[in-house]
C-alpha cells in the first residue's frame, strides 16, 4: 500500500467516525435540550439526525422507546410559532419505528398507536384543502381537517399515503404506494389507490380475500 492510500483510509476513517460520533450527539432524545420542548418524549425514544422539519413540539407527543428515523418531519400546526390550545395534536405511541423521510403532518388529531412500524416516505396527514371555489387557486382556499387513526401493531409500506378522516384497526398491513382514506378493521391487508381491504383475518376462516368470498345463496321456500 503507498503512503497516498494509507492517508486515504486513515483520513476516511477519520471522518466516518467524526460523522458517526455528529450523529450520536446530535440525535434528540428525552435527555437532550431538544427533547423537553416535546409535550412529551418517552424514555429511549430517539429522534435520529439529521432530523426533517420538526415544529410544534408542544403539541406533540412520542412514547417510550420509539424510533424516529433520519429526515422524518413532524409537524404540529401550519408553522411554528402558533398557539394550538391545550391539548396535544400529534401522539405516537411507545415501541413504534418511523421510516426515514416520512412526513407526519398533523392540524387536529393524529393519533399512532403503539407498536406502529413505518418503511422510509410514508405520508400521513389530517388536512386538505378544499376546492370548491373554481375561481380560486387550490392552494389559496381554506383546508379541512379530519383526525386520523393508526392502530397499534400496524405496518405501513413504502411511499403510503394515509389521508384526512383515516381509522385503520389494529394490526393493519398497508402496502407500499397505497393511497389510505376511510374506515378499515382490525387485522387487514390495504393496498391500491384508493387502498382497499385485499385480504382480512378471522377465526373462522383465518386469512382471506374477501372478494373471492361466494355469495350467499338465498333460500326462496325459507323467504316465502
Amino acid at each position: 500500500m503507498s503512503l497516498r492510500q494509507a492517508m486515504r483510509r486513515v483520513m476516511g476513517d477519520l471522518v466516518h467516525r467524526g460523522y458517526g460520533y455528529l450523529k450520536s450527539a446530535a440525535a434528540v432524545t428525552p435527555l437532550s435540550p431538544a427533547g423537553y420542548r416535546f409535550r412529551r418524549l418517552g424514555e429511549g425514544a430517539c429522534l435520529a439526525f439529521p432530523l426533517g422539519a420538526v415544529f410544534g413540539e408542544q403539541w406533540i407527543e412520542i412514547g417510550e422507546g420509539t424510533l424516529v428515523g433520519e429526515r422524518v418531519s413532524i409537524s404540529a400546526g401550519m408553522s411554528p410559532g402558533v398557539d394550538l390550545g391545550p391539548d396535544s395534536i400529534v401522539r405516537i405511541g411507545r415501541g413504534c419505528s418511523i421510516g426515514r423521510g416520512t412526513h407526519i403532518v398533523g392540524h387536529q388529531s393524529i393519533d399512532i398507536g403503539d407498536d406502529v412500524f413505518t418503511g422510509p416516505y410514508v405520508y400521513i396527514t389530517d388536512q386538505n384543502h378544499g376546492y370548491e371555489d373554481p375561481a380560486q387557486p387550490i392552494g389559496r382556499q381554506w383546508p379541512r381537517n379530519s383526525p386520523v387513526e393508526i392502530g397499534s401493531g400496524s405496518w405501513l409500506g413504502t411511499g403510503s399515503i394515509i389521508l384526512p378522516g383515516t381509522r385503520l384497526g389494529r394490526n393493519t398491513v398497508v402496502a407500499g404506494g397505497a393511497v389510505v382514506r376511510g374506515e378499515f378493521p382490525d387485522h387487514c391487508v390495504l393496498a391500491g389507490v384508493p387502498a382497499k381491504v385485499v385480504r382480512r383475518y378471522d377465526e373462522a376462516e383465518g386469512w382471506h380475500n374477501p372478494a373471492t368470498r361466494p355469495a350467499p345463496v338465498l333460500d326462496i321456500r325459507s323467504a316465502n
